[in-house]
């Protein structure tokens, strides 16, 4: 049903108050054809809404904010070593993980508590702890807004790389909706645990044989105890990119900060820390009124409580103009900002 006027502060995890013209919620590609055909709202921009966790919004949406709801799991193809499923793009992204593993694939469980939901996965390529999405994302199916009609992307088609997609790209961000994701998962595999930190948490919970299910508790265990829980205190996560800059630029930060933190991120560049970058600027529990950075880590924007999305954005740009002026280094929002 196309409601008008909408309220959209519970519907994003920074908990900021905006309005939508229109709002609906769909769960299937013929309903959402049918809604995009509605007089009231073909014309208007529009803005798709998983979790509200990619997004800071600064003023009022006059448009159409959609939902697609859809939350399936279907198992398309069964394979000795791996299974090919479908998840509908509404699924919410740590129970599909936690329902992976339940199951018996592995693969997910470095990702797990990264909130949002499926159909946000591929468009962010979402990362943590040494992996990304497309690594297990076979192929992404969208509703196409110019055919009105629904096709399917394999993955080389996706252009994934570091937190992309051509999902993302100016000129066909606002005309594909993920409606489905097919993903190829394992049922047995190595474990990623190279990530600094991911180790010692499992020793700390005396675990020498991790299984994957050791691996989601120890990320579950880390991010809980890093990361601000939106529930508590408003937050999109991670705010900022970890920049990937040129060896060159790298060398010149390691010949004056020998402990940066950086990683190979190919093709003769390295990835750095955006949060050692602000820590390092003092940043680290900023505040501006009731927008500031976190104590609990540099990387997080939070809203203490009334802050507007003009106030959270101010603090961000605050952030990147301290590291640009200090270290040379442009930082890149993660969220979309409108």
């Amino acid at each position: 049903m196309l409601r008008e006027h909408v309220s959209l502060k519970a519907m994003n995890t920074f908990g900021v108050e905006a309005q939508a013209r229109w709002y609906a919620e769909v769960d299937s590609s013929s309903e959402l054809s049918a809604l995009l055909d509605d007089a009231r709202v073909r014309d208007r921009p529009l803005l798709v809404l998983g979790g509200g966790s990619n997004l800071l919004l600064t003023r009022d949406f006059d448009g159409l904010v959609l939902r697609y709801t859809d939350a399936h799991i279907r198992v398309v193809a069964p394979g000795r070593e791996s299974h090919l499923l479908e998840v509908g793009a509404g699924m919410h992204w740590h129970a599909f993980v936690d329902w992976s593993l339940a199951n018996g694939y592995v693969g997910l469980e470095n990702l797990a508590l990264i909130p949002g939901t499926v159909g946000a996965a591929p468009i962010q390529n979402i990362g943590a702890y040494g992996v990304e999405v497309e690594r297990f994302i076979n192929a992404v199916e969208v509703f196409d807004r110019e055919r009105r009609c629904t096709t399917i992307f394999k993955h080389d088609f996706c252009d994934f790389a570091y937190r992309w997609s051509r999902f993302k790209r100016a000129d066909e961000r606002d005309r594909y909706i993920v409606v489905n994701v097919r993903f190829r998962l394992p049922r047995r595999g190595e474990l990623m645990l190279d990530y600094p930190g991911l180790r010692d948490e499992l020793a700390a919970m005396n675990i020498e044989a991790p299984n994957a299910r050791d691996v989601f508790a120890a990320v579950c265990a880390i991010r809980r105890r890093k990361l601000p829980d939106p529930a508590v205190i408003g937050n999109a996560g991670s705010f900022f990119k970890n920049p990937i800059v040129s060896i060159d630029v790298a060398h010149a930060l390691l010949a004056t900060h020998l402990a940066a933190p950086n990683f190979d991120a190919g093709e003769g560049n390295r990835k750095l820390s955006a949060a050692w970058l602000i820590d390092q600027c003092g940043l680290k529990g900023y505040r501006d009124g009731d927008a500031g950075v976190s104590v609990q880590h540099a990387l997080v924007i939070v809203n203490h409580g009334a802050a507007s999305g003009a106030d959270l954005w101010r603090v961000a740009q605050h952030v990147r103009t301290a590291v640009s002026t200090r270290f040379g280094i442009e930082l890149e929002p993660e969220p979309v900002v409108i």
